[in-house]
């Protein structure tokens, strides 16, 4: 694979990414850490934090802290920010991708299910950035990632819990870079499409769904977790230092034909 930075580009940073212990999240943990990034990986669960920060040091022989957090709470937020900067003395890079998302039709989504996911997307987004900008980025700068998605870009069936929850964290976004950027720090998101082979993916897009979706896409496939990665690196480098207040989308241009998908679900 081709390589487009230098293995040290991010050397000496800290990265602080939630939702870190699986799925995209790791993959973007792991090609900050391969280009010389320190991280804090952070999920609700220590175990799954332990066996990721395991391979992740392995893997790319740079170091990994997995920390205990649930978005929702400040406390545990605050804590695991703390946990990092005791640790590594500061913390540069924030991504913002812990989440929660099922297939449910509106008439029968409940009014827990519907807060559930609204609390860790979007609550446990403005947590994470509130949180890190008071210890740290507020005093030092840095880079915020937040990790949204296109349902909400057009209608998406199943999905009115999780469409309004990233169009928050894209208004958080936009907001926070206004607000923020004359302090030095860079906010900006990535909305993913399609990604093959994750945990979120096998259960919104089950058995064939994924095959006849990724048929869809104008490019003709589904997105790789690297490719998604490769983004949230770019983001993180001085490459990215004009780039502001935007919401990267890498999907293929499947939200374009999302109509067509809308069709096939409903």
């Amino acid at each position: 694979m081709t390589k487009v930075f230098q293995d040290d580009v991010l050397s000496g940073k800290v990265a602080f990414i939630t939702g870190g212990g699986s799925g995209i999240c790791k993959g973007i943990t792991e090609k900050l850490m391969a280009h010389g990034a320190k991280a804090v990986i952070t999920s609700r669960k220590q175990e799954r934090l332990d066996a990721a920060c395991a391979e992740l040091i392995e893997k790319t022989g740079s170091e990994c802290l997995g920390v205990a957090c649930d978005v929702r709470d400040p406390a545990t937020v605050e804590a695991a920010l703390s946990a990092g900067l005791d640790r590594f003395g500061n913390i540069d890079i924030v991504i913002n991708g812990a989440a929660g998302n099922f297939l449910c039709p509106a008439a029968q989504l409940s009014y827990n299910g519907f807060r559930t996911v609204m609390e860790i997307d979007s609550l446990g987004t403005y947590n994470v950035c509130k949180a890190a900008f008071d210890k740290c980025l507020g005093e030092h700068g840095g880079t915020i990632i937040n990790i949204s998605a296109t349902l909400h870009y057009a209608a998406t069936p199943l999905q009115i819990h999780a469409s309004a929850a990233k169009a928050a964290v894209d208004a958080i976004t936009r907001t926070l870079a206004v607000e923020w950027g004359r302090l030095g720090i860079r906010v900006n998101g990535i909305a993913p499409g399609p990604i093959e082979n994750t945990e979120g993916m096998s259960k919104l897009a089950p058995g064939d769904v994924m095959e006849k979706l990724s048929k869809l896409v104008p490019i003709g496939r589904a997105g790789r977790i690297d490719e998604i990665a490769d983004v949230a690196l770019f983001l993180c480098t001085p490459a990215a230092s004009l780039i502001h207040g935007h919401t990267v989308v890498a999907d293929g241009g499947e939200w374009m034909a999302h109509s067509s998908f809308a069709m096939m679900m409903g």
